[in-house]
């Protein structure tokens, strides 16, 4: 198997069964599990890892960035509601970034992408702190969906941290990415052919999906840093 999704909900988890079964996604396993029960040694000869997986944005997004399957990257978007408006203080979620940074520490995977909502800066701080300490070089930016056509703002805090594995962090990645291509998706056809309630689909997974395409036009600012 070539990638690696852990994601804790059932629902999203068989979702991003189907996805994948069906071609959309990389293959791989979906591991139920919390990621504060998995061990470093659990993910070794992945390829991909894709931490809080969600319903695929990640690895989607990495396709449309022309990532290959085959190329080496760790994922994830950390629940973000203690740091959301949204929630108003109500299921606020465990802070899990330690549990992902020492799953990181214990790998060090060479390129690893991450996503956040935008008022997480204190957050973030900490976030830098942490990679910086393991020897990653870390870049960011501040994009919304409707910068790549979307009728909503939704701004996300986008990351990268990039390493040579050996403990030295590489070339530093520009956050800028102001003129971005303006490209629309649409998941309806992907919800309804594997019978899924659109209005269920939006309540339970895109409500906390990143934007696949404004993912994939930072990880094309990421790929045109590192090969500049």
């Amino acid at each position: 198997m070539s990638a690696y999704y852990n994601e804790i909900d059932p629902y999203a988890a068989q979702w991003l069964r189907n996805l994948i079964a069906a071609g959309h996604l990389p293959l791989g396993d979906v591991d139920e599990r919390s990621i504060e029960d998995v061990q470093p040694g659990d993910v070794i000869g992945y390829v991909q890892c894709h931490w809080f997986a969600g319903i695929g944005g990640w690895p989607l997004a990495l396709r449309l960035a022309g990532w290959p399957d085959t190329r080496a990257c760790w994922t994830g978007s950390c629940p973000c509601q203690r740091f959301s408006s949204a929630t108003r203080g109500r299921g606020v979620a465990a802070d899990l970034w330690p549990a992902w940074r020492e799953l990181i520490a214990g790998v060090r995977p060479g390129v690893l992408f991450g996503e956040q909502v935008a008022t997480a800066g204190r957050w973030f701080d900490g976030v830098c702190d942490d990679l910086e300490g393991l020897g990653y070089a870390v870049g960011a930016a501040v994009l919304p969906a409707c910068s790549v056509g979307q009728d909503h703002a939704r701004y996300r805090l986008f990351f990268a941290g990039h390493t040579h594995g050996d403990g030295e962090s590489g070339s530093a990645e520009h956050g800028e990415a102001s003129w971005l291509p303006r490209a629309r998706g649409d998941a309806g056809d992907m919800v309804r052919s594997h019978g899924l309630s659109p209005r269920v689909a939006q309540l339970r997974a895109f409500g906390n999906a990143i934007v696949p395409h404004v993912g994939a036009e930072f990880v094309v600012a990421y790929l045109e840093t590192v090969t500049a």
